[in-house]
Formats: structure tokens, C-alpha cells, sequence
């Protein structure tokens, strides 16, 4: 069920301009498949969908070229293209991006296996990261700068 669903939304992806999650469970409904948001999230994180900008001016999900397998390749992109700020607060760094976003940012992140980080959460525009003391929050901050 699960690598049908995921044929689905790479199927789906390459035909359309699909800007959000939410865009995307409507067109696996219509497809006769039922999802949750979470499902779909954890699902463009195995697939490792990207968004990119479309033709139209707006964002969509896209899959990773297969030659972008370099993390901090795909770091750089995610974040050249779509973090508007970011900063620190003690140990947690706050990253904010274009709408729909931030999940990508933060799936880029956690995949580096940073050793410092305690965890992350992302929302639509907004992604955080739990460092584990305050100089790695700075570390990592300083490094999505670079990308910047």
C-alpha cells in the first residue's frame, strides 16, 4: 500500500504543479487514495521530494535529481531558494521560509545526522531545530547562513 501510494504522488508530482500537502491529498483522493498529512509528510520525506519554482512564479514538489545526493548540495538548494530569515534563540536555531517549505528544510537538515541535534519540527513556513547547547546552535546557524 505504501510504495503504491508513493508511485501515486510521484505520478502525481510529474503532472502537476503541486504547491502544498494538502493539494496533493486531494489528488490521491481523487485517485481513490486515502491519506493523512502526516502519511504524506512522512512519505515526501522517504521520496525526498524537493520543491523547486515553477514556471507560474510558485513552488512545487519535485523529486531530487538523482545526481543531488550530496547533502550539503541539496541543503544549499532547499535553502537558496526558499529561507527568507533564520536565527537563533539559546540552543534552538528558528528558520523561516516560503510557505510549505519548512518541512523540506527541516528533512534536509535531519538527514546531515548532525551529532549536536536534538530534534526537529517543522510547519508550513516556519522549521526548529534542538540543538544540543548553544555553540551548536550557532554552528548550525552559520551554516544555513552559507547557504543563504
Amino acid at each position: 500500500m505504501k510504495e503504491a501510494r508513493q508511485k501515486k504522488i510521484l505520478n502525481i508530482i510529474s503532472r502537476y504543479d503541486v504547491e502544498t500537502q494538502n493539494q496533493l491529498i486531494d489528488y490521491l483522493r481523487e485517485a481513490g487514495v486515502k491519506s493523512t498529512q502526516a502519511t504524506i509528510s512522512r512519505d515526501i520525506k522517504e521520496l525526498r521530494l524537493l520543491k523547486e519554482l515553477s514556471p507560474r512564479g510558485t513552488y512545487r514538489y519535485v523529486s531530487a535529481p538523482a545526481e543531488v545526493t550530496d547533502h550539503s548540495l541539496r541543503l544549499q538548494a532547499i535553502f537558496h531558494e526558499s529561507v527568507t530569515s533564520c536565527v537563533r534563540a539559546q540552543n534552538i536555531v528558528v528558520v523561516k521560509t516560503l510557505p510549505g517549505a519548512a518541512s523540506a528544510a527541516a528533512a534536509a537538515i535531519d538527514r546531515m545526522n548532525i551529532k549536536d541535534l536534538a530534534g526537529s519540527i517543522a510547519g508550513d513556513d516556519t522549521a526548529m531545530f534542538v540543538m544540543h547547547d548553544n555553540e551548536s546552535a550557532e554552528t548550525l546557524l552559520q551554516e544555513i547562513e552559507s547557504y543563504r
